[in-house]
């Protein structure tokens, strides 16, 4: 028995002893030998498994480098397109009537391309699980009143009545605001979008079962097929509407129901066909949070107007001349700021590190160094470290905004740019920035 254990201790597959039964000896090699071949396939497999887990994320870095790319390329020029298009429609720069009218077109077709844009992204960004989202309470009643304010007019010039719930009491559930508006806004779209003349929208809530609360939007519209409800939920199917002359791309309920299955939730549709449809979603309900955070929230809200108006230098560091000229003419509109620029981050942080403006405005694709090595340089220099700094990107995805805040940035402002938005950061970062200055003078 020693002698046994010792050899299967030293590696011996086996051990067998002496006189030997060639029927035993037989069998064992038998063993052995199926072993061997379940041991090689077993060892195939596995390596097939390692190349395969390999490919799968080369292949979703590579799509997810396609998007960011594709975000980024698609994001620049409308950058330009809407820019522009909102300072010319804007009280500060006069037009004739009917030029009004056209840069209006503009700036409808821009923005309506830009949500196409967001809802492929959003899709591609879901498969490929790169989508955040950020669970908290969220008042029910609140997003409901922001989204009556967004689709009223829209309804209104269609001639659709929309009705929406009066809440006798507040209703919380556990979603993402952005999301929950997000998906809410695109139900009541194609309630709008697909109803008859003087159709009717009617929006509601309820609690089917404790804890779960059940969101409906019903039309009156021409309803749906038991055929088409199942064909409804897939991507690019629009349901024979592609010659209707109803803008879509039938992306916008694909997302809408995979964003309420990430947040816990389900979708449901009902409808009948002459009749309108009936749209549903729940989402788990939670307690109202504590009125000590709300009110710590609302004072942590900067006031978005200028306390006074001091002269400060800004410094935007842009290779693109026509983002370069954008930023240029919004800034010409407020006297009192002077705006320096650099094409380049070596030269941009030469220059601020001369000038010390109060704020600094980036870019992140920079011919030389990227945006965040930049603001690195910036805030290992005693001089500049104070700086608040905005980056300026058309880089929209989720990861390079997180890259780019965990850094230090002060804001982060995706293009194209909302100017009335804007401006109210850049006021906001002057105020920090004054603040900033006084609390080291105070310290000196």
């Amino acid at each position: 028995m020693e002698d046994e254990k010792k050899g299967l201790e030293l590696g011996a597959a086996d051990y067998i002893t002496k006189p030997i039964s060639p029927p035993i000896v037989l069998a064992r090699v038998k063993n052995h030998l199926a072993l061997k071949v379940l041991s090689d396939i077993l060892q195939e497999k596995n390596t097939e498994l390692a190349l395969a887990k390999t490919f799968a994320e080369k292949a979703n870095l590579a799509k997810s480098e396609f998007l960011s790319s594709m975000s980024h390329e698609l994001r620049s020029p409308l950058h330009a397109i809407l820019g522009f298009s909102q300072l010319m429609a804007s009280d500060l720069t006069p037009t004739h009537a009917n030029q009004k009218e056209s840069i209006e077109h503009i700036l409808k077709a821009g923005w309506h391309l830009l949500h196409l844009i967001d809802e492929i992204l959003d899709l591609a960004k879901i498969e490929s699980g790169q989508i955040p989202l950020s669970l908290e309470a969220v008042s029910l009643s609140e997003i409901m009143l922001e989204c009556q304010s967004m689709t009223e007019h829209t309804a209104k010039e269609k001639g659709i009545q929309i009705v929406f719930p009066v809440f006798k009491q507040p209703c919380y559930v556990n979603g993402d605001w952005t999301r929950i508006k997000q998906i809410l806004l695109n139900f009541l779209s194609n309630a709008i979008k697909y109803n008859c003349k003087n159709g009717r929208v009617d929006v509601d809530y309820s609690t089917p079962t404790p804890g779960r609360v059940r969101v409906s939007i019903q039309d009156t519209g021409d309803g749906l097929s038991p055929d088409q409800i199942t064909q409804l939920f897939m991507p690019f199917n629009r349901l024979g509407q592609e010659s209707s002359g109803t803008e879509g791309t039938g992306i916008g309920l694909v997302v809408a129901k995979q964003l309420v299955e990430l947040m816990g939730g389900s979708v449901s549709v009902e409808s009948t066909v002459g009749e309108g449809c009936i749209f549903q979603f729940e989402l788990d309900e939670v307690d109202a949070p504590d009125s000590e955070t709300e009110v710590q929230t609302t004072e942590l809200i900067p006031s978005t107007r200028l306390q006074e108006k001091q002269e400060h230098t800004l410094l935007y560091i842009e290779d693109n001349p026509a983002n370069m000229q954008l930023i240029r003419l919004i800034i010409a509109r407020s006297p009192e700021l002077h705006l320096l620029t650099a094409v380049d981050g070596l030269s941009g942080i030469a220059l601020a590190i001369e000038a010390l403006p109060a704020v600094i405005l980036m870019d992140i694709n920079l011919p030389d160094i990227n945006g965040v090595e930049a603001l690195q340089i910036l805030r290992a220099n005693p001089a500049t470290q104070h700086i608040p700094v905005i980056a300026l990107s058309a880089n929209a995805m989720p990861p390079d905004i997180q890259k780019a805040m965990n850094a230090g940035f002060y804001r982060y402002v995706t293009k194209p740019i909302i100017v009335t938005e804007f401006i109210e950061i850049l006021n906001m970062a002057l105020q920090f920035a004054a603040s900033e200055m006084n609390t080291q003078n105070g310290e000196s």
